[in-house]
């Protein structure tokens, strides 16, 4: 029998700790504390070499229950669609008009942070409705 596994969703980016910070807010996750005997992240990323500084950041769920999410710095920026995407789970158990509010609620708060709305796709006989987004970097996810 297989054991169950924690797993990380890394992003990559050209700016983790903008793009940790738009996901902390999408998510309600935090920054964890700084390293141990560092008072803040940044005090810790002066002690490393030039081209690691910003090179990292990190996003977790406070309760511990959700993934960590880890975001890092690459020199090429996004050229296609994402081959797997988050679901921001904002609808959950909610049809029709009532769906459709939560959706759009939850874009109006996104969209002031930096994030970017897609196509509203409405429910048919298989799937209920979800609303593409963009977050502050073309990433695509839903709100579903």
């Amino acid at each position: 029998m297989a054991s169950i596994k924690q797993v990380q969703i890394t992003f990559d980016c050209a700016e983790p700790e903008r793009v940790a910070r738009f996901w902390c807010e999408v998510l309600g996750y935090v920054v964890p504390p700084a390293p141990e005997g560092f008072a803040t992240w940044d005090a810790y990323e002066r002690t490393l070499p030039p081209e690691h500084q910003g090179a990292g950041f990190v996003a977790m769920d406070p309760s511990g229950v959700g993934p960590r999410m880890y975001f890092q710095r690459v020199p090429e920026g996004k050229v296609v669609k994402n081959r797997v995407h988050l679901d921001v789970r904002v609808g959950t158990g909610l049809v029709g008009e009532e769906r459709l509010a939560a959706l759009e609620a939850e874009c109006a708060r996104l969209v002031p942070l930096g994030a970017v709305r897609g196509q509203l796709l409405l429910a048919d006989e298989h799937n209920e409705s979800c609303l593409n987004m963009q977050d502050i970097e073309g990433n695509e996810f839903c709100l579903d």
